[in-house]
């Protein structure tokens, strides 16, 4: 199983590829000279950046503010070129390392042969470490807190820069037409 970890990664963000609509989304760690990139599905970044968030906010609670929590500056910069896709996530998990008072983040590669297609609309759940697959590739991310909550606040960016959702059923406006179930689909604008 290989294990691509970055302890600490120089540069570890979400970010995608394409037009609103049609992304691809990935994971990207940079460090030591390497570029790991994987794929994942929309609701998987914005699930994974609320789960950091909400991991921080109880490690906070219960054992005060880490010592290393200053946020990094915003990075703003793209994907790193060229992107090729190391393998595509099925797995996420999210641990807190009080020792070493880290964040570990891992993605662990869809198993193959699987028929399930994930959609934007799943909901993935995030799991606490358990006992990993041999046959998958895993990225392994250790962040410290600032760092978290820097990649956290670009992934929630990076899914809300999608395209603007409808007022009425809160569904994605598509530029080459919406038709709202809220209005019993009515397109607007169109002439009956």
């Amino acid at each position: 199983m290989p294990v691509f970890q970055f302890n600490p990664p120089e540069r570890f963000v979400a970010g995608t590829v394409g037009q609103p609509g049609e992304r691809t989304f990935f994971l990207q760690a940079v460090g030591e000279g390497r570029v790991t990139s994987v794929v994942l599905e929309k609701a998987q970044v914005e699930a994974l950046a609320t789960r950091v968030e909400e991991l921080l906010e109880e490690v906070h609670r219960r054992f005060g503010p880490p010592h290393d929590d200053v946020v990094p500056p915003e990075d703003d910069e793209p994907l790193r070129m060229p992107i090729e896709e190391d393998f595509r996530v099925g797995t996420l998990a999210l641990a807190w390392d009080a020792e070493a008072g880290r964040v570990i983040i891992e993605a662990q590669e869809i198993e193959e042969g699987t028929d399930e297609e994930l959609t934007e609309d799943d909901e993935e759940e995030i799991e606490v470490f358990a006992e990993e697959a041999p046959h998958r590739d895993v990225l392994r991310v250790y962040l410290t807190s600032g760092a978290a909550r820097a990649f956290a606040g670009r992934a929630l960016k990076v899914v809300a820069a999608g395209r603007p959702e409808c007022p009425l059923c809160t569904r994605p406006l598509d530029p080459k037409g919406h038709i709202c179930v809220r209005q019993n689909g009515y397109r607007p604008g169109r002439v009956v």
